[in-house]
C-alpha cells in the first residue's frame, strides 16, 4: 500500500471518526445541555435525531454529487460545512439553534464519509483493499467506546460546548490534508438527479420527525401533530410509488424483493432502531433515575461498547457453526432480555451486575449487527450491488434516527408512572416488545440462509 493511499485512507477514517463521534457523544451530556438551554433533558433527543436523519436523507445523493462536481471539491466542502457547523453547535444559545446547526453537521457528514469511502475504494489496488477497509472500519469501533466517557467528562468537568469545539482543529487539519490527498474523481456523464424523489424523501422524513416530536412534547398540540403525521404518510407513500415507477430512481426499492436483503432492510432496521435507542436512554436513566453524574454514567456505558468490540472475533465462527438464522434469532432474543433486565436496575444494584448486563447487551448488539450485515448482500447480484449499498446505508441511518426519536417518545409516554426512573423502565420494556417483529422474521428464514457468505 503506497504512502499516498495509506494517507488517504487515514484521512477518510479520521473524517468517519468525527462524524461517528458526534452522532453518539451528546447522550451523556444531555442533562447539562438541557439545563443550559432551559429544556427537559429528553428534549435533547431532537438534536441527535435531526443529525442522524439528515444523514439518511442526504446519503442517497452523495454519489451523484461526486460524479457531478468531483470528489475533492465535494469532500472539502462537506468537511468545511461539518467544521463550521460544529462551531455553530458550540455557540448555540437555545434548542432551535442547536437543532439547526446539527442539521448542517448532518449535511456535512452525509457528503463527507460516503464520498471519502467511495474515493478510497475506487483508487486503492485490489491487493491493498482489505487493509484500506480496515483503516475505514476502526472509527466505527473506537468512536462508540470513547464517546460516552468523553461526553460525560467534558460536560461534568468543563462544558458541553467543548464536545463540538474539539472538531475545529481536526477539521482544519483535515482540510489541509484533503487538498493534497483526495484525487479529483468525477464522471463524464453523471446523469440526472431524481429531484422529485429527493424532495419527497426530505418532506416525508422531516414531517415524520416533526410529528413524533410534537406528539411526545409535554403539552402536545393535536392539530399540528396530526397534520405533520398525515403529511409524512402521504409523502412517504408517494415516495414509494415514485421509486417503484421511476426509470432512474433515487433509491432502487425493487432490491427489497430479495428475501435475505429484505430481512436486513426491514427487520434489521427495526433491530437497529431499538438498539440505537439504548445508548441514548441509559445515560439519562443513570443520571435522572440514579442521581449519577454525567461522567459516572458515561464511564459505565462504556461497558456496552466493550462487549460490542470484545465479541467481534467470535462472530464469524458462531455464524459458521450454528448458521446465520440461529445466531440472528438468538441475538434479537438476547437483546430483548437485556432490555427487560435494564428495566429492573435500581440505584442499589451492585455495579458489577450493571456492568455485566451492559456488557452482555453489547455482545448481543454486535452479533446482531454482524448477522444482519452479513446476510444483507448474500444474494444480491453484482450489477445491483451499488444500488443495494446506497439503499441499505439510507435505511440504516433512518432506523438509527427514528430509534432515538422513538426512545424519547416512549420515555414521555411513561411519564404517568411513579418512581425515580419509571418512565425509562417503561421505555426499556416497550422496546423489548418491539423486538418481537424482527425475531419472528429471523425465525422464518430458511436454515441455509447466508451460508454462501459464511462458508458453512
Amino acid at each position: 500500500m503506497t504512502r499516498t493511499a495509506r494517507g488517504l485512507a487515514l484521512l477518510v477514517a479520521g473524517a468517519h471518526f468525527m462524524e461517528f463521534l458526534d452522532a453518539t457523544v451528546i447522550a451523556p451530556a444531555a442533562p447539562h445541555i438541557a439545563a443550559d438551554l432551559g429544556v427537559p433533558p429528553v428534549a435533547i433527543n431532537v438534536a441527535i435525531t435531526a443529525y442522524v436523519l439528515t444523514l439518511a436523507v442526504l446519503i442517497p445523493i452523495s454519489g451523484w454529487l461526486t460524479d457531478r462536481f468531483g470528489a475533492r471539491r465535494v469532500f472539502m466542502v462537506a468537511l468545511a460545512v461539518f467544521t463550521l457547523a460544529s462551531a455553530g453547535c458550540a455557540a448555540a444559545a437555545d434548542l432551535p439553534t442547536l437543532i439547526a446547526t446539527r442539521v448542517l453537521q448532518g449535511a456535512g457528514g452525509a457528503m463527507m464519509v460516503p464520498v471519502g469511502r467511495l474515493v478510497v475504494i475506487r483508487t486503492t489496488a485490489k491487493t491493498d483493499l482489505v487493509r484500506a477497509i480496515a483503516y475505514l472500519t476502526w472509527p466505527a469501533l473506537a468512536a462508540p467506546l470513547l464517546a460516552p466517557a468523553l461526553g460525560g467528562l467534558l460536560s461534568t468537568y468543563a462544558s458541553w460546548r467543548w464536545i463540538f469545539l474539539i472538531n475545529l482543529p481536526l477539521g482544519a487539519a483535515g482540510l489541509l490534508l484533503a487538498r493534497r490527498l483526495v484525487p479529483e474523481i468525477r464522471a463524464d456523464d453523471p446523469g440526472r438527479l431524481d429531484r422529485f424523489g429527493f424532495l419527497l424523501a426530505a418532506a416525508g422524513v422531516g414531517a415524520l420527525v416533526a410529528g413524533l416530536e410534537s406528539v411526545a412534547s409535554p403539552h402536545p398540540a393535536v392539530l399540528p401533530s396530526a397534520v405533520a403525521l398525515a403529511v409524512a404518510v402521504v409523502a412517504l407513500a408517494a415516495l414509494v410509488r415514485h421509486l417503484l415507477r421511476a426509470r432512474r430512481p433515487l433509491l432502487d426499492l425493487r432490491i427489497v424483493r430479495i428475501r435475505t436483503y429484505r430481512v436486513t432492510a426491514l427487520g434489521g432496521s427495526i433491530f437497529r432502531a431499538v438498539i440505537t435507542a439504548i445508548p441514548f436512554l441509559l445515560p439519562l436513566f443513570f443520571q435522572l433515575g440514579f442521581g449519577w453524574t454525567a461522567a459516572h454514567a458515561g464511564l459505565v456505558v462504556i461497558a456496552l461498547f466493550a462487549g460490542n468490540i470484545g465479541i467481534k472475533p467470535a462472530t464469524t465462527p458462531l455464524m459458521r457453526r450454528f448458521g446465520i438464522r440461529a445466531v440472528m434469532a438468538a441475538s434479537v432474543a438476547g437483546s430483548a432480555a437485556c432490555l427487560v433486565g435494564m428495566a429492573f436496575l435500581r440505584p442499589g444494584t451492585p455495579l458489577p451486575v450493571v456492568l455485566g448486563l451492559l456488557l452482555l447487551s453489547g455482545v448481543f448488539r454486535s452479533v446482531g449487527f454482524t448477522t444482519y450485515n452479513s446476510i444483507a448482500f448474500a444474494d444480491v447480484p453484482p450489477e445491483r450491488m451499488s444500488s443495494a449499498n446506497t439503499l441499505m446505508s439510507t435505511v440504516q441511518e433512518l432506523g438509527a434516527g427514528l430509534g432515538v426519536a422513538a426512545g424519547a417518545l416512549l420515555v414521555r409516554l411513561g411519564a404517568p408512572f411513579d418512581g425515580a426512573g419509571a418512565p425509562f423502565r417503561f421505555a426499556f420494556v416497550a422496546l423489548a416488545v418491539v423486538l418481537v417483529a424482527p425475531a419472528v422474521e429471523a425465525i422464518a428464514l430458511p436454515r441455509t440462509a447466508g451460508n454462501v457468505v459464511t462458508g458453512r
